[in-house]
């Protein structure tokens, strides 16, 4: 059963699935659809065309779906959906996406946003993901799973991060990040692999070979793309093919400064 404040307002329209709780004087849209189990705190705002899944917790003055801040933007149908077990904390913002962009801005499941997070629209973002406090996804950014990004940390429109990716914070990222890496600074650039991400989530012989990958494209002094290339010809590895694959799609640039030096990472 669900549990809805006197003061909340619900639209006609809207759809609660069970066991939701809605706060006091928090505002939800006509077509704003919320599944079980979720919690919904005060003063929060649903608005638009959004769809969020179960066991989600929004907190207080969270203002999910509100129109896109794009000047382009006049009136189209657009969408912002959010999967299952996610933290959205006090002071987010997550826009829909729009016309140019797929129209859709969609987050996957057990992601932390922490408070004044804002997720851009057409932002597409994985799961088991961590935004810490003031970081700021543009217009279509995409991220990976398992992404860590650092406090007051800007990303830049069009920008894609992959996989088990650690920003440091008060980074500003404006190039694409490759997967399995820990970038930081101003601009952002890699710096080396999320050893400690890695450690956590995969095995000591996946951990070697992307090493050997890591040193092959960053520190042969070839170009990054003719390495990988060649690397994705002679790999077994999936998480291999997935670094090469990623720095060949590129399409903003790998941020780095060229290390000939044989150490260990």
């Amino acid at each position: 059963m669900s549990q809805i404040h006197s003061s909340a307002i619900i639209e006609d329209g809207a759809k609660l699935g069970n066991n939701v709780s809605v706060g006091p004087f928090a505002y939800i849209g006509a077509q704003v659809s919320i599944g079980d189990n979720t919690t919904i705190a005060s003063h929060a705002v649903i608005e638009g065309k959004t769809t969020i899944g179960k066991n989600n917790r929004i907190f207080s003055h969270a203002a999910v779906g509100t129109i896109p801040q794009d000047l382009k933007f006049n009136g189209e149908e657009v969408e912002l959906i959010i999967g299952d077990n996610n933290t959205i904390r006090e002071f987010t913002l997550l826009n829909p996406g729009t016309q140019g962009g797929g129209a859709i801005t969609k987050m996957g499941n057990n992601n932390l946003l922490m408070g004044y997070v804002h997720l851009g629209h057409d932002v597409i973002m994985g799961d088991n993901c961590i935004l810490a406090n003031g970081a700021t996804l543009a217009g279509h950014v995409e991220l990976g799973n398992h992404v860590v990004i650092g406090g007051l940390t800007p990303v830049h429109q069009f920008v894609h991060i992959g996989d088990y990716v650690m920003i440091g914070g008060a980074s500003a990222v404006t190039q694409d990040i490759p997967p399995y890496c820990l970038a930081e600074g101003n601009r952002a650039r890699v710096r080396g692999l999320n050893l400690t991400g890695l450690r956590r989530n995969m095995e000591r012989a996946d951990i070697n070979e992307l090493k050997s990958v890591y040193k092959n494209i960053f520190e042969q002094g070839k170009p990054m793309q003719e390495v990988a290339k060649e690397i994705l010809e002679t790999t077994n590895s999936e998480k291999a093919k997935n670094f090469c694959t990623f720095i060949l799609a590129s399409k903003r640039g790998i941020p780095f400064t060229r290390n000939t030096k044989n150490e260990d990472r």
